[in-house]
């Protein structure tokens, strides 16, 4: 048996559970977690817990969290990603760097955060995208999270390159379409 960590650089559409599966297939293993979900579009790096490892598993999905990716603004999608369908396009105003740094910085600190309709968040023990590919869009409770550091780090508009760090359970996702209202111009999670 084999006890500890791995960290894996997880490739676009591949979900956590997908790497987990792949690892204790291939390695014969009994017990094999992740600590923390990413979603398909997203790539980066994947902390795995194999053994006796996996009872930390909860202790280390509760650290925060940091992303790095790119806005598209002037295009919001219902699952507030590249990989959603469209709902609404606008012109992007010409803001200046300033502007938009000005308006990433309320981000930062305590905030509430709903949760976009696209996500394993339950709701009467039903996840919330099985109801969104219903069609269906249902009040979703606002989470307390804390964002401590999330800067523009390119700006060619319409996309911004961002670096993001916040407590877990934070939704980037979200982020990107809050920035977008913001703005006035609407936004997705485009990388």
């Amino acid at each position: 048996m084999i006890d500890g960590g791995i960290l894996v650089n997880k490739p676009k559409d591949w979900t956590s559970h997908d790497v987990v599966a792949k690892l204790r297939n291939h390695f014969r293993l009994e017990k094999v977690g992740h600590c923390g979900t990413l979603d398909p579009m997203a790539t980066g790096l994947l902390l795995i817990v194999i053994g006796k490892a996996t009872k930390l598993s909860n202790v280390l999905m509760g650290s925060d969290k940091r992303y790095k990716g790119e806005f598209t603004l002037g295009i919001e999608t219902n699952s507030y990603d590249a990989e959603g369908e469209t709902v609404k396009e606008e012109l992007v105003p010409p803001f200046s760097d300033e502007e938009i740094h000005s308006v990433f910085k309320t981000f930062v600190g305590d905030q509430y955060q709903v949760p976009p309709m696209v996500s394993a968040v339950k709701l009467n023990g039903q996840p919330l995208y099985k109801m969104a590919r219903k069609g269906e869009v249902v009040e979703r409770e606002p989470r307390f999270i804390h964002v401590y550091h999330f800067s523009a780090t390119k700006i060619e508009l319409p996309k911004i390159e961002f670096d993001f760090t916040a407590t877990k359970g934070t939704y980037v996702r979200s982020v990107a379409h809050d920035l977008g209202v913001k703005l006035g111009c609407g936004a997705h999670l485009s990388r």
